[in-house]
Order: C-alpha cells, then sequence, then structure tokens
C-alpha cells in the first residue's frame, strides 16, 4: 500500500466519528446527546437528570455555552423536596480547562423560571455535593455569575433550626437600570426572619472582580438590619462596602447571628459603615442609642486568628448607668422592685423572692466567652445613675482573653473625686473567680449627697479602698462569696448640728436648734473598716467623731442576705440636760433597712425622770442629763479600740 493511500486511510479513520456526529447534528440537532449527558449523571451522583427541551450547544474556547429547556435535577431520598432544581430553561457557559482537571466550574449559569432548593442533612451531608453519599466537599459546581427570572429559592437546615423560603423576579425592563427583587420569610436559628430587598440582576456568587449592588432590609427575631452598598462574591465574601443601620432588643442577641459574644444590653439602634477586606471587618464612625445612653465610635474584627479578635473604641457623651445594667446581670428595675416588695405588707415571714433581690442575680453566659478575644475602650463624659450621684468621666478598658475578662484601669470621677478599680474575671473557672481593687480618693462628702441641704453637710473628703476575692457566675454570687477587706475614711469636714443632736437624741438641743436654726459642727474624721469573710462584712473599726458627738458603731452586714446588723453608740461630749439616750440600731434588708433605737432603754430612761418628778421637778431631769466624756476623742486611739475587740464580743443589742 502506498504512502499516500495510508494517510488517507488513517485521515478517514480520524475524521469518521467527527463526520458521524456532524450527521447527526444535521438530523437531530444536539438533542441525541440527552440521553448520555443524563445517564453520565445518574452514574456520577446517583441522581436524575432530565432534558425535557431542546438542547443547543455553542462553542467557544475556552468557554463553550450550552442551553437547554425544561430541566429538571433531583435530590438525595433523604432530602425532604424531590428536586433539587427546575427550571424552565438553564443556560450555562463550562470552563474547558477547569473540567479537563476534573472541576466543574460554570463561569455563567442563567434559569429561566427556576425552583431551586438546597438543604443540609445529618452526617454532613448537602444536597449540592455530587458525588454519592453528599459529603464530599470537592464535589461541587462551581457557579460564578447567576442570573435568575422569577425564581423561588428553599433552604432547609434541621440541625441548624432553619428553614428560608424565598421568591426573586427581574424588572421587566432591559435597561441599564434592570434589578433583581426579593423577598424572604421563615426561620433562621429557630428565630422568624422576614426579609426584602434588591440587588443587580446577575448574582456575583464568586466573581471575585465586579462588586454587586445590593439593598436589603431584614428581621431575625427581634434585631433589625438595614444595608445598601456592594458585596464581592456573595458567597465568598471577599470584599464589603455597605451603609448599615442595626436595631434590637439585647445586643446579646447578636451571638445567634454572628457566633461572636456581645454583653446584655437594653434596646440599642446604631448606623454606621461596613468596610470588609481580606480577614478584617469594621463598623465605622457608627453612632447610636443604648438604653437612654448615646453612643459612638468603630468596631473591627479580624477572623484570621484561633478565635475573632474584636477591637472598639467607642465614646458617649452620657452614659446612663442603667443601661450598664444587664451587663452586669442586673434585671430591669430590680432595685425598685425589691424596694417595692420589701416596703408591701406581708402575711407570712416567707422570704423575698429572687427578682426582688437588690444586687445583680442573673448570671453570666461564660460558654460564650471563648467566642471571641477582645480590647474594648469606653469612655464617657457625663454619667447618669438613679440615685443621683455626681458621676462623670468614665473610662474602662476591656480585655477579654481566652475566657479571661478584665477591667484595667476602670475609672470614673464622683462627687469632685475619683474612683479607679481593676476588675479580673476568670471564666475557665465554673463558678467564676473573680478579684476586685478599687480606690476611691478625694470624694467630696457635700458633692457626695446632692439632695442634702447644703446647711447639713460641708466640704470634707473621702477616702477609700477595697480588696475583694470571691467565686460566683453572677455579681450577687461573688460578693456572697468574697473575702478581704473594705475601708473607708471620712477627713475635714463639717456636718448639721441637728443630725448629730438627733442621733444623740439630745432634746434639748434639737429644741434650742428648732428655734434658733441648725448650723454646722467639725467633723473630725469617720472610719468604716470592715473585714470580708465569706460575705460577711465585719466591722472592725466603725467610728464618726464631731465636735460635740461620737459615734462608735459595732455588727455585720450579710452580702449573700443583703441584710445590715449594725449598732451605733452615740457618746456625746456635752452635757445635755435633757436626752433619751439609747444605741441605734439598723437592721433589715438592703432594699428596705429599719433604723430604730431601743426603745426598752428610752422607756427606761423616762420613766425614771416620771418617778422623780412626782419627788421633785428638778429631780426629773436627772436621768434624762447625758454628761458625756467632756473632751474630743482621739480618732487614731478610737479605731484601735474598736479594731481590738474580736467580732464575737461586738455585741449588737437586743432585736426587735
Amino acid at each position: 500500500m502506498t504512502r499516500s493511500r495510508i494517510l488517507r486511510w488513517t485521515a478517514g479513520l480520524l475524521l469518521a466519528p467527527v463526520a458521524l456526529a456532524a450527521v447527526l447534528i444535521a438530523i437531530y440537532g444536539w438533542n441525541w446527546l440527552r440521553g448520555p449527558i443524563e445517564r453520565a449523571v445518574l452514574h456520577e451522583t446517583g441522581r436524575e437528570l432530565l432534558i425535557g427541551g431542546d438542547l443547543v450547544l455553542e462553542f467557544g474556547w475556552p468557554l463553550p455555552r450550552i442551553r437547554a429547556g425544561a430541566v429538571s435535577f433531583a435530590n438525595p431520598a433523604w432530602a425532604s423536596e424531590d428536586l433539587m432544581v427546575a427550571a424552565d430553561a438553564v443556560e450555562i457557559s463550562i470552563h474547558v480547562p477547569e473540567l479537563l482537571r476534573g472541576n466543574i466550574v460554570l463561569p455563567e449559569v442563567r434559569l429561566e423560571r427556576p425552583l431551586v432548593f438546597l438543604q443540609q442533612g445529618g452526617g454532613g451531608r448537602k444536597n449540592w455535593l455530587l458525588d454519592l453519599n453528599q459529603q464530599d466537599e470537592h464535589a461541587r459546581i462551581r457557579i460564578d455569575r447567576l442570573t435568575l427570572d422569577h425564581g423561588r429559592l428553599g433552604y432547609d437546615d434541621a440541625a441548624q433550626d432553619t428553614s428560608i423560603r424565598a421568591e426573586l423576579s427581574s424588572s421587566d425592563t432591559q435597561s441599564a437600570a434592570e434589578e433583581l427583587s426579593f423577598t424572604a420569610q421563615g426561620q433562621f436559628k429557630g428565630m422568624p426572619l422576614k426579609a426584602h430587598g434588591s440587588g443587580g440582576p446577575v448574582l456575583g456568587l464568586r466573581d471575585e472582580d465586579t462588586p454587586y449592588p445590593l439593598k436589603a432590609d431584614i428581621s431575625v427575631g427581634r434585631t433589625g438590619v438595614k444595608a445598601e452598598g456592594t458585596i464581592t462574591s456573595l458567597l465568598k465574601f471577599t470584599a464589603m462596602d455597605m451603609r448599615l443601620s442595626l436595631r434590637g432588643e439585647n445586643l446579646g442577641q447578636l451571638y445567634a447571628l454572628f457566633g461572636i459574644a456581645f454583653p446584655q444590653t437594653r434596646a440599642y439602634a446604631s448606623e454606621g459603615r461596613i468596610v470588609h477586606s481580606a480577614q478584617t471587618w469594621r463598623y465605622e464612625k457608627f453612632s447610636g442609642r443604648i438604653g437612654e445612653s448615646d453612643i459612638a465610635g468603630t468596631l473591627q474584627i479580624d477572623t484570621g486568628g484561633k478565635r475573632p479578635a474584636m477591637k472598639a473604641e467607642l465614646v458617649s457623651r452620657l452614659l446612663d448607668l442603667a443601661d450598664l445594667g444587664p451587663a452586669i446581670g442586673a434585671r430591669p428595675g430590680s432595685v425598685q422592685a425589691a424596694r417595692q416588695s420589701a416596703a408591701a405588707p406581708t402575711q407570712s415571714p416567707t422570704p423575698a423572692p429572687v427578682h426582688a433581690r437588690m444586687l445583680p442575680d442573673l448570671p453570666f453566659k461564660t460558654e460564650r466567652w471563648d467566642s471571641v478575644d477582645a480590647e474594648l475602650t469606653l469612655s464617657a463624659r457625663t454619667l447618669r445613675s438613679a440615685t443621683e450621684l455626681p458621676l462623670d468621666q468614665l473610662a474602662v478598658h476591656l480585655s477579654l482573653r481566652d475566657s479571661v475578662l478584665t477591667l484595667a484601669p476602670f475609672s470614673f470621677g464622683v462627687a469632685g473625686g475619683q474612683v479607679e478599680a481593676v476588675v479580673s474575671l476568670d471564666g475557665r473557672e465554673d463558678p467564676i473567680e473573680v478579684r476586685a481593687r478599687m480606690k476611691a480618693r478625694k470624694v467630696l462628702l457635700a458633692r457626695l449627697f446632692p439632695t442634702v441641704s447644703p446647711g447639713q453637710t460641708s466640704i470634707g473628703q473621702i477616702n477609700g479602698e477595697f480588696d475583694l476575692a470571691g467565686r460566683g457566675n453572677s455579681v450577687g454570687r461573688m460578693l456572697a462569696s468574697s473575702s478581704g477587706n473594705v475601708g473607708l475614711v471620712v477627713v475635714n469636714g463639717e456636718i448639721s448640728k441637728m443630725m448629730m443632736e438627733k442621733a444623740g437624741l439630745h432634746l434639748w438641743e434639737m429644741l434650742v436648734l428648732k428655734v434658733r436654726g441648725d448650723k454646722l459642727v467639725k467633723l473630725r474624721c469617720g472610719v468604716a473598716d470592715f473585714s470580708v469573710e465569706d460575705g460577711i462584712m465585719h466591722a472592725d473599726a466603725l467610728v464618726f467623731d464631731t465636735a460635740i458627738t461620737t459615734i462608735v458603731g459595732t455588727g455585720s452586714v450579710d452580702l449573700g442576705e443583703e441584710t445590715l446588723d449594725l449598732t451605733l453608740n452615740p457618746k456625746t461630749k456635752n452635757t445635755s440636760p435633757l436626752s433619751l439616750h439609747s444605741p441605734i440600731y439598723v437592721r433589715g434588708s438592703f432594699a428596705k433597712p429599719d433604723v430604730r433605737v431601743d426603745q426598752g432603754r428610752v422607756a427606761v430612761r423616762a420613766l425614771g425622770a416620771l418617778a422623780l418628778g412626782f419627788a421633785s421637778p428638778v429631780l426629773a431631769l436627772i436621768p434624762l442629763i447625758d454628761a458625756g466624756p467632756g473632751k474630743d476623742s482621739d480618732c487614731r486611739q478610737l479605731v484601735r479600740d474598736a479594731r481590738a475587740v474580736p467580732h464575737g464580743d461586738k455585741k449588737t443589742g437586743p432585736r426587735s
């Protein structure tokens, strides 16, 4: 056989399949490929693909295009819907070089009147994975850009208690302003979800070159989000630049949405710009309110580490302390409820219910603390409190690292002075281990009690500090188990003489001051020194010394039961011709303190005066005269004497 004949035969053998394909295409079009394609898909996925309409192929390199009519693709048997995809028509482009490497990459997909249902099942199964068990993350179709025309989408994930149904429709106009509108409803992680909005006609699912315009209004549970801007790659969120408005009942509820622990708060609303690139998210220059407090600043989250790392710089012009209550476990209105409960008459000695406690008792959710590391600074110009305390200039740095929460420094101004504290809570332990150290310096007595008449207090400074350690999952339980020391010192002040005469029950002086008017007397010193053991504050030294009266106190304060058991013994320094001298007992709960005198002693003195009065009116005054020590006391010595008495010997007097 000659060489030329060999070449002709070889060319014929090579071209025969092409010629046969050309004949089939000429007679039947591309529809003859429907069967082979359907069988190949069934073999590879175990799921049925049906092409009910014409099949058209347009050659092009490296992206040939295929169009097919009346297409449906079945779900695996475990899915709750029969079909994963059904559409009147499907048009796709295929990346041939990726296909030769075993990857199915579709740069463009267009679906006409589609029905798409995605579902995650048990064992990591996902119906969009195309292996026989729907578990191989590599066995998926990658779609870069998707165009939908009047479609319906569904997504179910029983493990996450999520089920969402959405409808999408394109505008009828073919102008450049064409857009895709959508609505969605259902539930997300057990919370009701509603959403509506609009975007560009082509969904940039994985397109990392073209930002996708999006406008959305979403509500999940009691959290609402409004966003308008662009997202690059809707599935990967490669980049984002949007105006964002956020509102809700409690920032803590964002944990369910983002998996990051935020503090418990009152209702909030904010608006700012959210920017994302690489592994960084920034909520920039936002402003808003939490409860009655204004808040502004910038918050950044970096997702590139072991856990998300949050940094925030926050400022407030007016911070209402009631808005910080939920963050430390205080129930809304708990103080008022406790006082009302204590004031209400009771028919039985049943203890007050838990909700009536004054100290915060809601537990911290420490299981969320390992969801984020955080560095947060907050500064507030003015603080507002329900008790009208003169507070200002709050500055706090919060650090959360490996479930250990630290406030250092934590400082604020009060009554012209300054309070500085360092607080550490170890959330790795159950219950939480806590250590708190606080110092108060140069707090002005007159400004500390602004509701008291200026004629009752004058300039005087309070200095103090406490150092406590305890265990507990709420502030109340931490204090109930705490041990350490608490101390306060008052120096260089003046105080109402009428107040001091009332403390000593000096009836004659009270009458004189009532006629002539009150005046100020020198406050030499005031000392409150408590040792704390297992939540019981024992008064090691409780002394209040003025120019006319010295008050020495004994007793204890129970932080666990929130009760007071103190006795104040006034000792006059001047002879009082008419006095019902008696210890003062401070009893009751934090919510309703009960201050009273020893009625037995008062009655004995009064009866003695009455009996002597029958003999002589002058003798009637003898039991009522309080001679007093006659000179000022040494404050240091008073404190030393008070500390020298063991706790068990510091009798608090009879209860009534």
